[in-house]
């Protein structure tokens, strides 16, 4: 992630906004002990985050401004049966994030996104089998990414004295 700031920072002359959107969504019960893949989600899901902030901060600090935007899911909200640990990851990630908003005063901006079903290739990894089809049928309502392009549009468009702190989307027909 440093290097990545640093080669933005280098070809731009500035970073103003880092989009934290990586993430890992491989579904199942506690019990299938998948631990390779919960490992996995920690270093993606919330890892990930961490270190993109860890690598912006500084920049931001120095030029007076910057945004971090993060991607969290309704799961972060709502815990589905087979996904406590992506519902901790992205959990996490709304701490963190709400925690730095709360740390780095009025010149840098916070947003954690959280977005329900939307077309992504996030089902298409999930190994444990009832998992998947439970996910398929969660995501058989889902809303094109367009939606979160938009909403992140919308936070980054505010004027610098105005932070949206957190927005919370998903298909109209998803209930959960």
């Amino acid at each position: 992630m440093q290097s990545f700031v640093d080669a933005a920072e280098k070809q731009f002359g500035r970073v103003d906004v880092l989009l934290a959107n990586a993430g890992l969504m491989p579904l199942s019960p506690l019990e299938a002990a998948k631990v390779d893949e919960w490992e996995q989600m920690i270093d993606v899901n919330l890892k990930g985050v961490l270190y993109g902030i860890a690598a912006v901060l500084p920049k931001f600090r120095a030029q007076g401004g910057g945004h971090v935007i993060s991607l969290a899911s309704v799961a972060a909200h709502t815990v589905f049966a087979n996904s406590a640990v992506y519902s901790a990851t992205k959990f996490g990630v709304w701490a963190v994030m709400e925690g730095l908003r709360q740390e780095v005063g009025e010149d840098i901006r916070a947003t954690v996104i959280s977005p329900g079903a939307v077309s992504t290739e996030l089902t298409s990894k999930i190994t444990h089998a009832d998992s998947a089809e439970s996910a398929e049928d969660l995501y058989s309502v889902a809303i094109d990414a367009d939606a979160v392009a938009r909403a992140i549009s919308y936070a980054i468009d505010q004027p610098a004295d105005t932070d949206i702190n957190e927005i919370v989307l998903r298909p109209t027909a998803q209930s959960l």
